[in-house]
């Protein structure tokens, strides 16, 4: 199996050796190179040979002497120089299968793929995995994996899943995690189906992985308007995520006195849904899992506190706008409150935004589209700049999941934009800078 070189990064060992855009790798230190894995594995020494195919046909050897770290400055077309895995699973609360028809390419295609979990956080069931796939984390050290776990009873997993083979979890977490790998456990929560009694077996039986066991995840199920045909679910009320903080307050007293951290956390939906106030920053140990709204809000204000107090109060004779998903508007807006206290003459106007795109159940701001922004957003005050998150847009092009560019709505709203990247010392300096 050789692999087509896409690209060489600039002033890199690849690019001293003459290695091109075009050429092929063949091996390295005489092993077959599968995927990224092995690549990463076979480089990470001081001393490698490696063989790359010219476009002419010509085989070079390469004996290369480097830093044992140091990376050979290669480029493929693929992030795992093969095509990552489908998910071989149907569940009942898949967001993917809620799209409607115009949605982002990429959001269309299901990963399941252990290696995308080590390399960009993603999480997997490993339903599509076999021991030959454990043993290569385990040989890689792929720690953490994060792995969509959702029920540890074997029926309730495979009926979520829609998926026979979704009952080995707990064979080969316990596996993993024998074999020193890490583990970061997530539960979508479907009121009904996993919650109650299942969620709190579910909590007992991953527990006694720790300290392999880094933390459990619960976030709630979220729903579209786009739910035609699929399994009935709802999502959690009031006085329900009012009953799942009461339910996970227990445990983490428990794991408190066990095992001196919390263990078990909660997304910041429940406890706006249910009203009260999120946990403070200390009660979310080490934020493994903040991407996945684990902690968020505990972390943006900390982060917004810190950075405030660099500043002295002074006068500020301007005007800007934020837009925010409606769950985190009132949180927002106690914040820019602050702001427009310690700086006079500084007004900050929070637009939160109703998801008409995937339907108003969805009030995460990193699901607004730029569609959304646009219809909201037209005529009203906008001040000299309106601040996005980057969350609303890819991770490599400034697009937003409708396919409706950054460019698109700025020319829209007539307006400039400013994307905060730094959660909530990005805010401050997104407001600041522009003065």
């Amino acid at each position: 199996m050789k692999h087509k070189i896409k690209d060489i990064v600039p002033e890199s060992i690849a690019e001293e050796l003459n290695i091109e855009p075009g050429d092929y790798l063949v091996s390295i230190n005489n092993e077959e190179i599968k995927d990224i894995l092995d690549y990463k594995f076979q480089i990470f020494d001081e001393n490698i040979v490696v063989v790359i195919e010219k476009a002419n046909g010509e085989e070079w050897e390469l004996e290369i002497e480097k830093d044992i770290n140091e990376d050979l400055g290669i480029i493929f077309p693929e992030q795992l120089i093969e095509k990552p895995r489908s998910c071989a699973n149907k569940c009942i609360f898949c967001f993917m299968d809620q799209l409607p028809q115009k949605v982002r390419d990429t959001l269309v295609f299901k990963d399941d793929d252990f290696r995308l979990s080590f390399i960009t956080g993603n999480y997997v069931t490993l339903t599509n995995s076999g021991y030959k796939d454990l043993d290569r984390i385990i040989k890689y050290h792929l720690s953490p994996i994060n792995i969509s776990v959702h029920a540890t009873d074997e029926n309730v997993r495979c009926m979520m899943l829609n998926n026979k083979n979704g009952g080995k979890i707990m064979e080969y977490i316990d596996y993993l995690t024998k074999n020193g790998i890490q583990v970061n456990a997530q539960i979508v929560l479907c009121p009904n189906i996993n919650d109650g009694k299942i969620l709190d077996k579910t909590i007992e039986d991953l527990s006694k992985y720790v300290p392999n066991l880094q933390c459990i995840a619960i976030v709630p199920v979220g729903l579209t308007k786009y739910r035609e045909n699929l399994y009935p679910l709802k999502t959690f009320d009031k006085l329900g995520a009012k009953k799942v903080i009461e339910q996970v307050n227990t445990w983490q007293k428990k794991f408190k006195k066990e095992f001196g951290v919390n263990l078990v956390y909660l997304a910041d939906e429940f406890y706006i849904k249910a009203e009260v106030d999120v946990p403070q920053f200390k009660e979310y140990d080490e934020f493994y899992q903040l991407e996945d709204g684990i902690g968020m809000i505990a972390y943006f204000d900390k982060e917004f506190e810190s950075y405030l107090r660099h500043f002295k109060p002074k006068t500020i004779n301007k005007t800007v706008s934020i837009a925010t998903g409606k769950i985190a508007y009132k949180f927002i807006r106690s914040k820019m409150d602050e702001l427009e206290e310690k700086f006079e003459g500084l007004k900050i106007l929070v637009y939160p935004i109703e998801n008409t795109f995937f339907g108003p159940e969805i009030t995460v701001t990193g699901l607004i589209t730029g569609g959304d922004l646009i219809k909201q957003l037209k005529g009203k005050d906008l001040g000299e700049c309106l601040i996005l998150t980057s969350d609303m847009l890819k991770d490599d092009e400034d697009i937003f999941l409708d396919d409706v560019t950054l460019d698109e709505v700025a020319l829209a709203l007539d307006t400039d934009i400013a994307i905060n990247s730094e959660g909530g010392k990005g805010i401050i300096k997104s407001i600041l800078n522009k003065f």
